[in-house]
């Protein structure tokens, strides 16, 4: 049952992964039972919010008694797909992208960069954390043969544009786009934009202009 299926809002799927960690936290420490106050205080999203989130997958918890963590944590594992292994292609190995590689979502383990690619000849045919770069030219090739269906792009944005071409006649379904161009790809294919130098902007402008008791009916 994916959030896709149920139609929930698209803050609300935002905020499930989020959900989905603290609930391994706990259920870690040991912790059988959470509320929502607890949880509020733990992601910084108010209970009302988290309450509404969880209304949307019916009845998740018990008036007086809050959350079993157990049944949360085996229902988001679900509904994120946690049980399936996503492959992911790296666009673009150059100082941000090498630190993806060496991170390789190691605290995720649902998720794995599987292979990278770049022009610079000096890495080509390399491995870099165990993940083999191969060259653009083998794109579409090495993709398709993988079944890789999410890319991330850390490449120039000069030509990110280019590269989202070859992704589109590729089995990309999803690319996450830390390039500052606004990519054109047909409907069906989703693209999330990271920003980081706007989103150090926002920051900022929001840290100026706006009182602290603001902040938390902004990020809803």
């Amino acid at each position: 049952m994916s959030p896709e299926h149920l139609k929930i809002p698209q803050a609300t799927a935002k905020r499930l992964p989020l959900y989905y960690r603290f609930l391994k936290n706990l259920h870690s420490s040991g912790k059988q039972r959470v509320s929502s106050a607890e949880l509020s205080e733990a992601v910084k999203v108010d209970s009302a919010t988290i309450r509404r989130d969880f209304s949307y997958f019916g009845a998740l918890g018990k008036k007086g008694y809050g959350y079993n963590v157990n049944y949360l944590l085996s229902f988001f594992r679900k509904t994120l797909d946690q049980d399936e292994l996503t492959k992911v292609a790296l666009i673009g190995v150059g100082n941000l992208g090498t630190a993806f590689l060496n991170y390789n979502f190691l605290k995720n383990n649902n998720t794995i960069i599987e292979l990278a690619f770049d022009v610079d000849e000096s890495k080509v045919g390399t491995r870099i954390c165990d993940v083999p770069v191969y060259h653009m030219d083998e794109l579409e090739e090495q993709l398709n043969q993988r079944d890789i269906s999410v890319a991330i792009l850390t490449v120039p944005s000069h030509v990110a544009q280019t590269i989202t071409d070859y992704l589109v006649k590729s089995n990309v379904k999803g690319i996450l786009n830390f390039t500052p161009a606004r990519l054109t790809v047909p409907a069906a294919i989703r693209v999330h934009h990271i920003d980081l130098s706007i989103e150090l902007q926002s920051l900022i402008y929001f840290l100026k202009h706006y009182p602290s008791s603001d902040i938390q009916a902004i990020t809803d």
